[in-house]
């Protein structure tokens, strides 16, 4: 191994340094007035958000992260890619990035169980959170059952799980048929990133529980025809927490199509306001 991979290695796995992720400034208007985070779900990257970034005002900044793992961020095949090692990586990126205003966290899928991390562990650095299609599941209880769709989509993900090479070959199939957004690139190179996050931060989570104690504005969007999200877990979220506002769109888990233009235009419009 080389002394460059070593010192790496050290440095980040046994002194607990977040690593630095990649970062794509889609726009960076000189006197922004607001500042948005995308964080991509997982399998994706930082260009899944550009169909919404296509559709946004240039007066705003957009930074777009590609998460630990996947894209053009370090993807170490140590590390433990549950949402609390993913936040430490973007809470030292977005502190790198010297922002004069606190972002709007806009998250999709893993990436808003990110951004819930984020805004629980550095609640000074979002100014909002919007989270698309947040994959929340009740909490695990040994030996106890926690309720049918949370189980059934645990044993889904656990089965998943054990075929990295019938996921690295369902990737483009789902693409071809608009089962999943464009840049869902699952490889040889990247599939282990993939199922350690697949465990780490979606089956075994806190990130229901957590939300419900973040005092910040949060706004979440889910569609009434995807499969992985559970619609009451996000009604009791909204119901248990003042700060939490729930929009149902009649859309599909992937940011495409139609959840793109209410997406974009809610952004927009918050924006103006």
């Amino acid at each position: 191994m080389p002394i460059r991979t070593r010192l790496s290695n050290a440095f980040h796995r046994y002194l607990k340094v977040p690593y630095a992720l990649n970062v794509y400034e889609f726009q960076k208007p000189r006197k922004p007035k607001a500042t948005y985070v995308l964080i991509h779900g997982i399998g994706n990257t930082l260009h899944s958000w550009d169909a919404v970034v296509a559709k946004m005002p240039k007066d705003v900044r957009i930074i777009g992260i590609d998460l630990l793992g996947f894209g053009n961020s370090p993807k170490p095949d140590w590390a433990i890619y549950n949402a609390k090692t993913q936040a430490r990586s973007v809470g030292m990126t977005l502190l790198g990035l010297r922002m004069v205003q606190q972002p709007i966290i806009v998250g999709h899928s893993l990436g808003a169980l990110v951004a819930v991390e984020v805004a629980k562990r550095y609640s000074l650095i979002p100014k909002r959170l919007v989270l698309c299609s947040p994959p929340f599941y009740s909490p695990r209880v040994d030996g106890k059952k926690i309720g049918s769709r949370d189980d059934a989509l645990r044993k889904l993900y656990t089965v998943a799980r054990k075929y990295p090479e019938q996921l690295a070959k369902f990737s483009p199939v789902a693409v071809k048929f608009g089962l999943a957004n464009k840049t869902l690139n699952i490889t040889s190179d990247n599939v282990a990133s993939y199922i350690a996050a697949l465990e780490s931060s979606i089956i075994n989570q806190t990130s229901l529980e957590d939300a419900v104690r973040l005092k910040m504005p949060i706004d979440i969007f889910y569609g009434a025809f995807d499969p992985v999200v559970i619609k009451k877990h996000i009604v009791s979220l909204a119901k248990n927490n003042k700060n939490v506002t729930a929009t149902r769109l009649n859309v599909g888990h992937e940011v495409t199509g139609g959840y793109v233009k209410a997406l974009s235009k809610y952004l927009t419009d918050f924006q103006k306001s």
